[in-house]
């Protein structure tokens, strides 16, 4: 198994986007990329700890490639917009790869010069090393799947 960390703005549709691919064994929803331990929900909103809301999984690479998980990241939201996507607004709904090795580095890289093709505007996305992730709270987690909600509607 390996890990993917990425953050494309409000987490419950990110989370809910990768559990449909095929391969992907767990998602998990929190923040990262910030300067506070254990923060809350309450806490990242205030836009002052400097996560990001985001989602960690855990994939079978033997059924998806990373590269394919970068696609579907890509697909997802639009990697133009500075800390926003949709209503969301702040540095918590970055967008932003966060890197488990140096190959998953490589591999973004590639994957946004070859995205930056696809836009008129520049691609703003953060390609940065993993750091500490923290869950968030428990009614964070598959949100949209727990109201009967397929997507967040934006």
């Amino acid at each position: 198994m390996a890990m993917a960390t990425f953050a494309a703005g409000c987490f419950w549709g990110v989370e809910a986007a990768f559990r449909r691919v095929a391969g992907v064994i767990g998602a998990m929803v929190g923040y990262t990329g910030g300067n506070r331990t254990n923060p809350t929900y309450e806490d990242v909103c205030t836009g002052m700890t400097g996560h990001a809301e985001a989602v960690q999984l855990e994939y079978d690479p033997a059924k998806v490639s990373y590269e394919a998980l970068l696609e579907v990241f890509w697909g997802m939201h639009d990697p133009t917009t500075l800390n926003r996507q949709g209503p969301d607004v702040g540095t918590q709904y970055r967008s932003a790869i966060f890197y488990h090795t140096p190959a998953q580095a490589d591999a973004a890289r590639l994957s946004r010069d070859r995205e930056q093709g696809r836009h008129r505007r520049t691609i703003v996305t953060e390609i940065v090393p993993a750091e500490e992730f923290f869950r968030a709270e428990e009614y964070h987690q598959r949100y949209l799947e727990k109201r009967g909600a397929p997507h967040c509607g934006i």
